[in-house]
């Protein structure tokens, strides 16, 4: 099998989580500095903010990075005559940071293939997806640039679709991971596969390296990984708790003070099924019983949740973590990066 430090890049079999809204330059790029792989969220942005931030990766290291983009699933809803109502719905939440309901946007995300153009043009190292298998013309034409291509699963046959459709590598990610369940073939309360079954399984099942994913926070949940059959890791929480994250001081303090049995599986802040700490937003969201669907819910409550971050009320922003949140005590990517390459086996 492919030496994935070799296809990649990378000298530490370490990769860093994309995080939708939350991923920093500074972060990605004190990730591939220390000899990782720096992942940047891309969820949500226009050609043009696309071409500027890689731009802005290239500019913060000479080291591969990769960037994610979510591919469309054809559940996604267009703004509709509802989009009042379900805003209307929310009106407390913009009270309370001073905002005004927002009115119906003409879309509430840029198109794939907008995003897809913006990235051809500014060829990252490397692309990974969620919430689907990439096109074989998608491959094909990321190949072509030499960008690399890595997608992710939550179930076996999730990854064997895509070692089929020809990727260079999957992401088994489990249910213990924060944030969105990017699971495509069944529904993803159907789908929920812990880490330590899911990947054996998945090396099992596929001819391409395997990263694992889900609750890894540390230098035993990576050498539980590669025990499994991994061949790199990719961490989230643990990053996403570091002073150069774009997380703010309310969020990194929930992710250290959230007991494993504290976060939860919930629509209320997107529209689709995502694990964090259930605050006051997501309670009250959830006991109203109106939820938008994807991504109409997610754009609403993101007017309200941006602001709230702006001002730190954690109660009132989405604090996605996995189960693995107690075990993210490192304060700076440096020394969370050392941590999790300790646990790598050395080479024989």
């Amino acid at each position: 099998m492919t030496d994935l430090r070799a296809l990649l890049g990378i000298e530490h079999p370490v990769l860093l989580g994309p995080f939708g809204g939350l991923s920093s330059v500074a972060l990605a790029a004190a990730v591939s500095e220390a000899g990782g792989l720096g992942g940047y969220g891309l969820y949500g942005y226009d050609g043009d903010r696309i071409r500027s931030t890689v731009a802005s990766l290239r500019e913060a290291t000479s080291r591969p990075f990769a960037v994610n983009i979510w591919l469309p699933t054809g559940d996604e809803v267009a703004p509709n005559p509802q989009h009042t109502v379900f805003a209307q719905a929310l009106q407390p939440f913009y009270d309370a940071v001073g905002l005004e309901v927002p009115a119906r946007p003409e879309r509430y995300v840029p198109s794939l293939d907008e995003q897809l153009d913006a990235i051809w043009e500014s060829a990252p190292p490397v692309l990974s997806t969620v919430f689907g298998v990439p096109s074989g013309d998608l491959i094909e034409q990321a190949h072509r640039r030499g960008i690399r291509v890595v997608a992710t699963a939550t179930t076996v046959a999730e990854a064997a679709a895509l070692a089929e459709a020809g990727v260079d590598a999957v992401i088994a990610t489990g249910f213990e991971a924060g944030g969105h369940r990017v699971s495509f073939l069944r529904p993803p309360e159907e789908s929920l596969v812990g880490t330590f079954s899911l990947v054996p399984q998945v090396v099992d099942a596929v001819d391409v390296p395997v990263i694992a994913a889900g609750g890894i926070a540390d230098r035993r949940g990576v050498a539980a990984a590669f025990a499994l059959g991994a061949s790199a890791v990719q961490v989230g929480t643990a990053f996403l708790a570091t002073a150069e994250s774009a997380a703010n001081q309310a969020h990194r303090d929930a992710i250290r003070a959230t007991p494993a049995d504290g976060t939860v599986l919930t629509r209320a802040m997107s529209g689709r099924l995502a694990r964090g700490a259930r605050n006051r937003a997501v309670r009250a969201i959830e006991a109203s019983g109106t939820i938008a669907p994807f991504p109409m819910q997610n754009w609403l409550t993101g007017r309200f949740r941006a602001a709230a971050g702006e001002q730190n009320l954690g109660e009132l922003q989405s604090l996605w973590m996995g189960q693995g949140a107690p075990l993210a005590r490192y304060s700076t990517a440096a020394e969370a990066f050392a941590e999790l390459a300790a646990g790598v086996p050395q080479k024989p």
